[in-house]
């Protein structure tokens, strides 16, 4: 019933426009009845998003499961992949769904709306794994944004082609960007000069060791580009 009454609606999305269907349209194509269809969807938009409330509750789930052994960042970044999951099992509906909320306002609201859920989800798992940490909440949040920043900026990309070629590919790229920046453990030790030596492993080797000094308050983006740069993995 679920599959016909969305199938019905998406038909008659194409054919005749959003904004010009009627829920009434809906159930008369799919041969049911108005109660029906507000059994399963809330709303009009609902039936075009019939999808992400299993997967919220499924990420949820996956991000509830977590020990203390899972590096945080890399955990909510494989969490991000069950929405892609979610996307690539149907491809052609993604799409179709993508074009249309690109033209309905109203849609891409909603959507949004959905995301934020999603986002919250996210940060609400690393304030508890950060909980205690100077800034945690903070560095919670930015983390959180970031990830779906990254693997809406993979999808999207994969939507504009039509779907084709390999989603996955498209957001690990994306997310690895994420898990550069944010993953991998600083431990500043004060070295009483109102700056702070970090610690970072360089290589394979787990006792190749690189010490950068960097100011107290220095920008992220200015801390991994002094790193990058020992390394010699960016410019000097």
């Amino acid at each position: 019933m679920r599959e016909s009454l969305v199938a019905a609606a998406f038909q008659l999305f194409v054919e005749r426009g959003y904004e010009q269907t009627t829920v009434d349209d809906i159930v008369a194509l799919a041969g049911v009845g108005r109660r029906s269809f507000f059994r399963y969807f809330p709303s009009k938009e609902d039936v075009v998003f019939p999808d992400h409330e299993g997967c919220l509750t499924r990420m949820t789930s996956f991000l509830g499961e977590s020990g203390p052994g899972h590096e945080p960042v890399e955990r909510v970044c494989d969490a991000a992949r069950l929405v892609l999951r979610m996307y690539a099992e149907n491809p052609a509906f993604s799409v179709q769904r993508y074009r249309l909320t690109r033209k309905v306002p109203g849609l891409r609201t909603y959507e949004l709306s959905v995301v934020w859920r999603y986002e919250r989800a996210l940060a609400e798992y690393l304030r508890g794994r950060f909980s205690g940490r100077p800034d945690g909440t903070l560095r919670a949040d930015v983390i959180a944004a970031a990830v779906v920043a990254a693997h809406n900026n993979g999808l999207r990309s994969w939507l504009r082609a039509d779907g084709r070629g390999d989603a996955s590919a498209a957001v690990d790229h994306a997310l690895a960007h994420v898990q550069r920046v944010f993953a991998p453990e600083r431990n500043p030790v004060a070295d009483g000069t109102g700056g702070a030596h970090a610690a970072w492993n360089g290589g394979e080797d787990d006792d190749d060791v690189v010490v950068v000094v960097s100011r107290r308050g220095a920008p992220l983006w200015r801390v991994v580009q002094e790193i990058e740069t020992t390394l010699g993995r960016g410019p000097a």
